[in-house]
C-alpha cells in the first residue's frame, strides 16, 4: 500500500452527550471522536475477549437469518470481483446469525482463515435491543422527526474496498481496530470506479487493490493517496465522515464489530440522486457535446446554482415545481416522472 501522511483529525475529550453534530457537518470534513463510545457494553465485552463480544451480540439474536459474505483464505479479506470481473469473489447467502458465529468462532486463533462478513445489518429488525443498550444520545434538532438508520458490521479481517455513501456517517468501532482511508468526492476519477450492474456490495467500488497498486494500469491513484487521509480507529474511537466522502474500511483483528448511524439532512420525500444519475446516463452522456454543455448550463440554474434564483421573478402561484417542495408536490412529481418513463 502506498503510504498516506495526512492522518484524520482527532477530537479528544468530547462528552457523548455533547457531540456537536452541526459543527462536524458545517467542516465537511472526517473526524475521529476518540472514545465517545468506550463505555459501552459491547466495547466492554470486546476488551474481555472476542468470544465475550460474540457472546453479547448473539444474545440479542431476534431469529431473522443474516446476509452472510464467506471468501476463501486467499483473498486476504478483501471482498471484490473475480479475476475478469464477471462475478464476485466470495459467497453470500441467508443464514441464521447463530450458524455464521459459529463459523466465525471455528477460525479466531487460524493464522490464515476464510472470510467472513456480515455487513449493514439493521439492528432494529435483527438484533433488536441491541441499539438501545448501546448507543449514541442524537441530541440535536436534526435528528427529530428524521432518525438515523443504525446498523452493525460483523466479521474478522476484512476489507470493505473504497466506495460513497449518500448519507452522513458515524462509525463507532466498537470490537477490534479499524483502518479508514478517507478520499474527498472529487477524487472520483482518480479511484476508477467499477461497473454499477455487480457489485460487492450495492455501491461502486474502486477498482484499485490498495494492498498492492497497479500504477501502470491505475497511474492517477497517485494524486488520490495525495489527497486521502488515515483514520486508525480503537474501540470505542467512532468516525464522522460526510456524505459522499469515499472510504476505504479495513477490520485489522480477528473479530470486529462495528456500529454505524447513517443520516441525511434532506426530507424523507426527497428521492435519492442515483436514480437521477442513472437516468441521466440514458439520456444526456450520449449527446452531442454542445447539447451536453448547454444541458450543464440548465443543470446548474434550476439544481446545482442558487435554488430561490430560477423562481424569483415568477408569481408565487405560478411556480410549480419551482417552489419548494414538500411532501405532496414530491407525489406529484414523481407521478410525472413515472408517466414520461413509461410511455
Amino acid at each position: 500500500m502506498l503510504e498516506i501522511e495526512r492522518k484524520t483529525r482527532v477530537s479528544d475529550g468530547i462528552d457523548p452527550g455533547q457531540i456537536p453534530f452541526a459543527e462536524l457537518l458545517e467542516s465537511q470534513q472526517p473526524a475521529i471522536l476518540k472514545g465517545v463510545a468506550t463505555d459501552w457494553e459491547i466495547a466492554r465485552r470486546g476488551a474481555q475477549s472476542a468470544a465475550a463480544a460474540i457472546d453479547y451480540i448473539a444474545s440479542f439474536d431476534g431469529g431473522r437469518p443474516v446476509v452472510g459474505y464467506t471468501g476463501a483464505p486467499e483473498i486476504g479479506g478483501r471482498f471484490f470481483y473475480n479475476a475478469d470481473v464477471t462475478g464476485l469473489n466470495f459467497e453470500a447467502r441467508r443464514v441464521p446469525l447463530a450458524e455464521f458465529r459459529r463459523r466465525i468462532e471455528a477460525h479466531l486463533n487460524d493464522n490464515d482463515p476464510p472470510s467472513f462478513y456480515i455487513g449493514s445489518t439493521d439492528l432494529d429488525q435483527f438484533l433488536p435491543g441491541l441499539a438501545q443498550a448501546n448507543r449514541l444520545p442524537l441530541n440535536d434538532p436534526m435528528f427529530e422527526g428524521n432518525p438515523p438508520t443504525v446498523s452493525i458490521w460483523i466479521g474478522n479481517r476484512t476489507i470493505a474496498t473504497a466506495h460513497f455513501d449518500i448519507s452522513n456517517n458515524i462509525a463507532c468501532s466498537l470490537v477490534g481496530r479499524r483502518r479508514f482511508t478517507l478520499f474527498p468526492p472529487d477524487q472520483i476519477a482518480n479511484l476508477y470506479p467499477g461497473p454499477f450492474h455487480l457489485t460487492p456490495g450495492g455501491q461502486v467500488v474502486s477498482m484499485v487493490d490498495f494492498r498492492a497498486p497497479d500504477l501502470e494500469r491505475y497511474p492517477r491513484f497517485r494524486e488520490a493517496v495525495a489527497a486521502a487521509q488515515v483514520a486508525e480507529l480503537e474501540p470505542g474511537d467512532a468516525l464522522f465522515y460526510p456524505a459522499m466522502w469515499w472510504h476505504h474500511v479495513e477490520a485489522l483483528d480477528a473479530f470486529n464489530a462495528m456500529i454505524n448511524y447513517w443520516w441525511n439532512r434532506s426530507p424523507a420525500f426527497v428521492d435519492t440522486p442515483m436514480t437521477t444519475l442513472l437516468h441521466a446516463i440514458l439520456s444526456l452522456r450520449d449527446r452531442p457535446e454542445q447539447e451536453k454543455q448547454a444541458w450543464a448550463a440548465l443543470f446548474e440554474y434550476y439544481v446545482f446554482g442558487d435554488r430561490e434564483r430560477p423562481a424569483e421573478h415568477i408569481p408565487q402561484q405560478a411556480r410549480g415545481i419551482l417552489a419548494a417542495l414538500d411532501e405532496p408536490a414530491a407525489r406529484r412529481l414523481r407521478a410525472e416522472l413515472l408517466q414520461r418513463l413509461n410511455r
